[in-house]
């Protein structure tokens, strides 16, 4: 039958509160990132990639003061391109959007935002520490379990036969607590890491790849020079129109303005015409029948 008290052995106690203390401080780190990457999530659920453009400096500021992403976010942002869209006349119309030349999960990813906040090393190592303090512990054990065997007398050796049996049984009880708080923690590591650290992070790089797009170096300069095109059209066909624009602004004053001055022009000078035609023709006549009179 198992003797619950060989649990109470000082150095067993001491693996076991290794074990907690450090499966405490494991459980903080975890739900310390795993809070921090809800958070962030929710952010960025908040904006839309329409307007991301215009909602940026709302973004910025909320990520530079966030401790926990500020350096990584700042890196980040140095490969950003703003994009603003042209629409043309029979072309699609494209929204203006942030594209990075290099791809976010670069600087948000399982080393800078897990590993780094983690001492992921330290969490590595700690089931290897446990198992090492079992064999430390127990081969410790035995030799001071040794060290009192006396075989001077008989019952002397009976009695160091007995304390060295209980001592085995004490030392191979301290292995098997080493190594089995070391592969229980390694099971609680990897269940939290999983569920607590790589969901959020994934939920997290989902929504920023949706926010900005990826652009390389070779698909830059093709958008580049797609723009510039773009831009040659708009302003080959702006020379183009603009004589036709020029000529029908023309004839629309002309039509409105000057045809209607000109037309009374014209019948004011035909309407002067008719008076002086009508004043010549009457002193006419009156010098006519003047005369007629003084011959008389």
């Amino acid at each position: 039958m198992f003797d619950l008290s060989i649990l109470l052995n000082p150095i067993i106690l001491a693996i076991i509160v290794c074990f907690i203390g450090v499966v405490l401080y494991f459980v903080m780190k975890v739900n310390y990132i795993n809070t921090s990457l809800n958070g962030l999530t929710d952010v960025l659920r908040s904006f839309r990639k329409g307007n991301i453009v215009y909602r940026f400096k709302e973004l910025d500021d909320m990520f530079l003061k966030n401790p926990f992403i500020s350096n990584y976010w700042v890196e980040f942002k140095n490969t950003l391109v703003f994009n603003e869209g042209i629409s043309l006349k029979g072309s699609p119309v494209e929204n203006s959007s942030i594209q990075c030349t290099v791809d976010s999960s670069y600087f948000f990813n399982e080393e800078t935002l897990i590993n780094s906040k983690l001492n992921y090393k330290f969490i590595s190592a700690v089931p290897t520490i446990l198992t090492g303090l079992g064999p430390l512990f127990t081969f410790m054990h035995i030799a001071i379990a040794f060290s009192k065997v006396n075989f001077a007398t008989q019952e002397a050796t009976i009695a160091s036969v007995s304390s060295l049996l209980a001592s085995m049984k004490v030392a191979a009880m301290i292995s098997v607590v080493a190594v089995g708080t070391s592969i229980l923690f390694m099971v609680i590591e990897r269940i939290l890491y999983k569920n607590m650290c790589k969901t959020p992070l994934s939920a997290f790089q989902l929504e920023m790849n949706k926010l900005f797009d990826t652009i390389t170096s070779e698909k830059f300069l093709v958008e580049l020079l797609r723009e510039s095109k773009l831009q040659n059209s708009v302003i080959n066909q702006t020379f183009t129109t603009m004589p036709l624009q020029l000529k029908a602004a023309f004839d629309k004053s002309f039509k409105e303005t000057l045809v209607p001055y000109l037309d009374n022009l014209i019948f004011s000078v035909n309407k002067l015409q008719d008076n002086i035609k009508s004043s010549a023709s009457k002193g006419l006549l009156d010098d006519l029948f003047g005369n007629n009179d003084d011959d008389e």
